[in-house]
């Protein structure tokens, strides 16, 4: 076949790469930043048996009107690509919030080799070593899955915008829903639609999904306070944790045990599973709480739930915040919008506030919003944080800056 893989930014090489293998003609056009420009030129006069196209690009491209080939998203072209030679189990994790710390908790609860493919790395387990830090596209689970067949054990997959539905078990983290791809697609419809291979699905609440095998978190699992009760095929546990009493660990932690149970795995290790870095994760420094929440998924909820929590810890009213976004890093799909991050400081109300990264038009009411409240403006997230503990006396200090991590 002659294929046209778009979007070398998001892995269309690597996809190209894997059918250009198998045998196919393949050509791959960066459709963002025009890098490929010869082939995209050429592109436009020849016939393709088939496209790919990320799941994000908008469905209008020039690149993509009148063509007759049928047109697939990287997600179902790795699908294809994957072929019945799988890790056993393969987990795969898709969302708009609670996909890295769902990816950890299962890799916690899972024993044995196996690989974890997460936006902070992947990792080999059980030592937990590092192997290389990739993107959460779906051309980076075709890596993830020949490491973890050449071991061999278990895979557990952070996926961006879908899952490819090759794997043992999809998991949709959370109901939030924005719209992309030029506001012409719908991210949880996507995400749902992509999840039509799946052998078994379990959604967070708030899911509408009609697909076959699909377990609703709600339907079997509850928390009170630090108790998390699951209840599947006759199988009942009740798992106590302090971090079931923290929003955004809750929900990710109901589901790592929800899908072990679906794995017929125990899922009592989570017990003794801790915050993870960037994550609500406490250090003290300078008799000062701080509670380092900067992520891909920071947004206004989980700043609020991090100052909660330093406020708690400390014992004292007194926080300074550091938000914000790192100039071109944050999630790929959704940022953190002046908007929001001036709604997260006059929500904390903080006695001082460090902002990281871009900084808002000086002629915009935003930036006259910030002026106001800024006690200092860094770059990057560890002079925000240096800037914080030189200037906070007592109390706490929160570190809500979106960046991959």
């Amino acid at each position: 076949m002659h294929i046209l893989v778009l979007d070398t930014i998001h892995g269309a090489k690597v996809i190209g790469d894997s059918y250009a293998d198998a045998g196919n003609v393949v050509d791959v056009v960066d459709v963002y930043t025009g890098t490929t420009p010869e082939t995209a030129n050429n592109s436009k006069n020849r016939t393709y048996d088939l496209i790919v196209a990320p799941v994000h690009l908008d469905p209008d491209h020039p690149i993509l009107s009148n063509r007759s080939a049928p047109v697939i998203t990287h997600h179902e072209a790795v699908y294809r690509l994957l072929g019945e030679k799988l890790p056993a189990p393969m987990i795969e994790i898709t969302g708009a919030r609670g996909k890295t710390t769902t990816a950890y908790a299962l890799a916690h609860i899972l024993s044995g080799n196996g690989v974890l493919h997460t936006s902070s790395g992947t990792f080999i387990y059980p030592e937990k070593n590092l192997l290389w830090k990739r993107s959460i596209t779906p051309a980076s689970v075709l890596a993830a899955v020949k490491y973890a067949n050449q071991h061999p054990g278990w895979l557990v997959a952070e996926i961006s915008l879908g899952v490819t539905g090759a794997g043992d078990l999809a998991i949709i983290t959370s109901a939030e829903d924005y719209s992309f791809a030029a506001g012409k697609k719908s991210a949880l419809k996507e995400k749902i639609a992509s999840a039509k291979h799946a052998k078994r699905i379990l959604v967070a609440e708030g899911i509408s999904c009609e697909n076959g095998n699909v377990v609703h978190i709600e339907d079997i699992a509850r928390c009170n306070g630090i108790n998390c009760t699951l209840e599947l095929d006759g199988n009942c546990f009740v798992l106590t944790n302090p971090l079931f009493s923290l929003p955004p660990y809750r929900h990710p932690l109901m589901l790592a045990a929800a899908a072990a149970m679906m794995l017929n795995v125990d899922p009592t290790p989570l017990n003794h599973f801790n915050a993870l870095l960037g994550r609500m994760s406490v250090s003290r420094e300078k008799e000062l709480i701080i509670v380092d929440n900067a992520n891909s998924g920071t947004n206004v909820a989980t700043t609020l739930c991090a100052a909660r929590y330093a406020r708690h810890l400390a014992g004292k009213s007194e926080l300074t915040l550091v938000i914000g976004q790192v100039k071109g890093d944050g999630a790929v799909c959704e940022g953190f919008s002046f908007d929001q991050i001036i709604s997260a400081i006059e929500n904390v109300r903080p006695t001082k506030v460090i902002w990281v990264g871009r900084i808002p038009d000086p002629a915009s009411e935003s930036y006259r919003s910030a002026q106001a409240i800024i006690d200092a403006h860094c770059t990057t997230l560890d002079n925000g944080r240096k800037a914080a503990v030189d200037k906070t006396d007592k109390g706490s200090i929160v570190l809500a800056v979106k960046t991959w991590r």
